[in-house]
């Protein structure tokens, strides 16, 4: 068989249905708890603090950088004035907390597909932050995006199930400009992240490691400073479920980082942009199905042209031209996973679901 007389392909096989389903997986648990938590009661109560899970997640996510800074062997220490660290943090704190605080107001398939959103202002941030150029037809895929975006939040309900919308119409508007201030956060951290990493030549890990302890540092002194450490802790001793879901959603995000990370690494910014897009249309159908969200034919219709603009951009990609998609560290003839560059674009970025 193929298979036999090309070990490669075999290990290319195996490695890349290993990342892909770590990552659908991971995120998957992770989307479904993101919600569960948010937007459903706990005995009749919602829980009231989104920081509290953002200190959670960025606690995992330090002992995760630690424990790879050491198997991997690279240096655990600031390489960067601390004060770039507290900047890149800062901007991920808010953006994340917008993110979990606006899936009290809207579903999670909107929260969803506002990430898709945020194509255009990612790319129009990257002009300006790195004097990035980009194709027409980039710039076409984003359009139908945004488009088909716009298109799923005028032609149907998006209001969370949750007791926060009393006022349906007016909560959702409060959920979409958390979701703007989500694509605006988030669209400036990941240049931020990228300047960062290439002005001091940070390792993968190391920056992991110290934007998660700057960003645990920013969210305790956040709920010191609102006095809602206490209150959160309480919800936990009165609801302990909480607790379990708190900490499994931090395993799943911290889980999800390792996979992205690897794949990135191994196949190239192009295959995991396409496993993206397949775990984003999972997660949106899932969330229908689990908390019974009512949808509209046009709705549908908007949901074909997104993921067919992306799913568009992911073909584009993985038929690029080889120097494209050639691997980022060379193949050294061992029995480790495949070793597949990506774009030089993409090997300098850190892949945001990392803030799934």
């Amino acid at each position: 068989m193929a298979s036999e007389d090309n070990p490669d392909a075999t290990y290319t096989i195996v490695w890349g249905t290993v990342y892909a389903a770590g990552i659908i997986g991971a995120l998957w648990v992770y989307g479904l708890l993101q919600e569960r938590i948010m937007s459903q009661p706990y005995d009749g109560e919602m829980f009231p603090d989104s920081v509290f899970l953002v200190f959670c997640n960025r606690f995992f996510a330090i002992w995760f950088g630690l424990i790879m800074v050491n198997v991997k062997g690279e240096d655990w220490k600031l390489k960067a004035p601390v004060w770039r660290y507290m900047v890149v943090s800062l901007s991920n704190v808010l953006a994340t907390t917008c993110q979990y605080e606006a899936l009290k107001y809207v579903s999670f398939p909107v929260q969803m597909l506002g990430k898709s959103f945020k194509m255009m202002p990612v790319m129009l941030w990257g002009i300006v932050i790195s004097s990035k150029q980009y194709k027409l037809k980039e710039w076409a895929v984003a359009l139908g995006v945004t488009w088909g975006v716009t298109m799923f939040l005028l032609t149907g309900p998006i209001a969370s199930p949750s007791g926060e919308n009393d006022d349906t119409t007016s909560n959702s508007f409060k959920g979409l400009l958390l979701l703007l201030l989500f694509l605006a956060l988030d669209g400036i951290t990941s240049p931020m992240q990228e300047k960062l990493f290439k002005e001091y030549g940070l390792s993968k890990y190391n920056q992991i490691l110290w934007v998660n302890l700057c960003s645990a540092i920013v969210s305790m002194i956040t709920l010191l400073s609102t006095g809602s450490l206490m209150a959160a802790l309480s919800f936990c001793k009165r609801h302990p479920p909480l607790l379990g879901d708190a900490v499994t959603l931090s395993v799943a995000q911290v889980s999800s980082q390792w996979f992205i990370y690897s794949q990135v690494k191994e196949f190239g910014a192009v295959v995991f942009a396409a496993t993206m897009n397949v775990r984003q249309l999972f997660s949106i159908v899932t969330s229908y199905l689990e908390y019974g969200h009512y949808i509209t034919a046009l709705q549908v219709l908007s949901l074909f042209l997104v993921f067919g603009a992306l799913f568009f951009k992911s073909y584009d990609g993985l038929t690029a031209t080889p120097r494209e998609t050639e691997p980022l560290v060379p193949k050294s003839g061992s029995v480790s996973p495949p070793e597949v560059k990506q774009s030089p674009e993409a090997s300098s970025t850190f892949p945001k679901e990392s803030r799934p």
